[in-house]
């Protein structure tokens, strides 16, 4: 399946200032670990169309334990899509470092 270029990680290189993006799976398991802060607000709106497109309906969103500034983040962001029904935290699966996410 061909992914928009906003749906890429990066194998970030901290000596290159041009990181080479990498395909990423369309799964029900979105790990943020390997995403910017920044990346955040892009990514789950166009991840979560393209599991849409696929069928998925339920993602789990791996954010981590940490402080909290990115779980809180991505909260924020979900409580305004129009794409999301519901979410759950901590996720079933994942414990605190993971938010169930239910689409519509």
């Amino acid at each position: 399946m061909e992914v928009r270029p906003h749906l890429q990680e990066s194998n970030r290189n901290p000596m290159s200032e041009d990181p080479e993006p990498q395909r990423i799976p369309i799964t029900p398991e979105l790990d943020l670990h390997t995403f910017r802060p920044s990346e955040i607000s892009e990514l789950l709106p166009e991840y979560f169309a393209e599991c849409r497109r696929e069928g998925i309906r339920g993602v789990r969103v791996i954010h981590g334990k940490g402080t909290g500034t990115l779980r809180e983040g991505v909260h924020a962001l979900l409580r305004k899509m129009p794409e999301v029904q519901e979410f759950h935290y901590p996720a079933a699966e994942g414990g605190w470092g993971a938010t169930w996410v239910v689409l519509k």
